[in-house]
């Protein structure tokens, strides 16, 4: 097994001892024999802007206040003109309210619900794709050392992943060294995290890199585009859709990371190839990390 991976060097990492977040239970295996094992906790947090109520989503409950701040954000909700005067979790009710200092009514816009293709049935709301009209993302260029480095890193870091399973996991990144790891049972709400600690931290996204062990699907080049982060790599495939908004606001976007190997699908003239991918370690066939769950 691969050694794993010091996390003192991440702003957040996986909180792996955190109670709660997975629960010990006992079942049988294919022979019939008693077999101990870590499951996943879920449960729902209902997420208000002001005084109105704007979705229940399912989640394994860490970092509810990030979780509620960046879904807003990249639902549009939350502006960069708007002020948020607070952010209030709930933990018995399982609620969190985003407060602002102006009113914000999105009754339109609540109609308007799309059921995405994500773990835990995300939910996005119909005009996302009006918002990338006004996006221009930076033309980061990426080292493809630093997209092997990072690779290597995240897949050794211990994570509730590892521990037990049926989770994503997303990474923000900056050059080849891995900031901030969220992990959920949707990609969306751990991508929605890392927009939530982004816009609490006020960080800026120019230079980049989002990291996700999920498919790169039409939601996910979405909140990336919107979040104005130039670059999107995964363990897992695309979709079609997913390509095609990449290629429309100018994302870098890298599919199959594996060991040696990778496929870019949008941003090929931004990638700086200053690694041998013959001197990269490769992945034995039977990884014990999937890029889909």
């Amino acid at each position: 097994m691969a050694r794993l991976e010091n996390t003192t060097d991440y702003l957040i990492a996986p909180r792996v001892q955190t109670k709660g977040l997975a629960r010990a239970l006992t079942g049988t295996d294919q022979h019939g024999q008693p077999i101990d094992l870590n499951v996943i906790e879920e449960r729902p947090l209902t997420i208000y802007l002001n005084a109105q109520e704007i979705v229940t989503a399912m989640t394994i409950g860490d970092y509810p206040e990030y979780l509620a701040l960046g879904f807003l954000r990249n639902q549009g909700m939350l502006r960069d003109t708007d002020t948020i005067t607070g952010v209030d979790y709930d933990e018995e009710l399982g609620v969190v309210v985003v407060r602002t200092d102006s009113m914000t009514i999105f009754e339109d816009k609540l109609k308007k619900k799309t059921r995405t293709s994500g773990c835990a049935v995300g939910t996005v709301f119909g005009d996302m794709m009006e918002g990338l009209d006004n996006v221009t993302l930076p033309a980061m260029p990426v080292k493809t050392s630093d997209l092997y480095t990072l690779a290597a890193k995240i897949n050794r870091t211990p994570s509730l992943y590892l521990t037990a399973g049926a989770i994503h996991g997303t990474v923000l990144c900056q050059g080849d060294r891995p900031l901030v790891y969220m992990e959920d049972v949707g990609r969306h709400n751990a991508v929605d995290k890392i927009a939530g600690w982004m816009l609490s931290e006020q960080i800026k996204p120019d230079d980049n890199i989002l990291y996700t062990t999920g498919r790169l699907t039409s939601e996910m080049v979405i909140k990336t585009a919107l979040m104005g982060i130039p670059t999107l790599a995964s363990r897992s495939g695309f979709t079609a859709w997913g390509v095609e908004i990449a290629n429309q606001v100018g994302l870098t976007l890298i599919g199959r990371m594996k060991g040696q190997r990778f496929v870019c699908l949008s941003g090929e003239t931004r990638l700086i190839r200053d690694a041998d991918p013959y001197k990269i370690v490769d992945e034995p066939k039977q990884s014990n990390r999937k890029g889909t769950q």
